[in-house]
């Protein structure tokens, strides 16, 4: 059975990449009916993110992309559409 994380404790969160880049912050959910269908991750000093997207603030991950949250969220590395296209 899943654990549940209360969403508000996943705000400010550090998002790391599945190979262990640190992606971003967790700036906001995505709420769709009662559930969450994406994030939005901010480029924060010194993030993957922040490299990959120049001057934009963020992204938005889709939740299908988020592999697991704890004292962290872990994405895919498609989440950023250039990480994606290496492979």
């Amino acid at each position: 059975m899943p654990r549940i994380k209360e969403i508000d404790k996943v705000f400010n969160m550090r998002v790391y990449t599945e190979d262990g880049d640190y992606f971003g912050d967790v700036d906001e959910a995505i709420l769709f009916k009662n559930r969450v269908n994406g994030w939005r991750v901010k480029a924060t000093k010194n993030s993957l993110l922040s490299k990959i997207i120049g001057g934009a603030k963020g992204v938005i991950v889709p939740q299908t992309m988020v592999k697991a949250i704890g004292d962290i969220m872990i994405v895919s590395r498609a989440a950023a559409p250039s990480l994606g296209e290496e492979e």
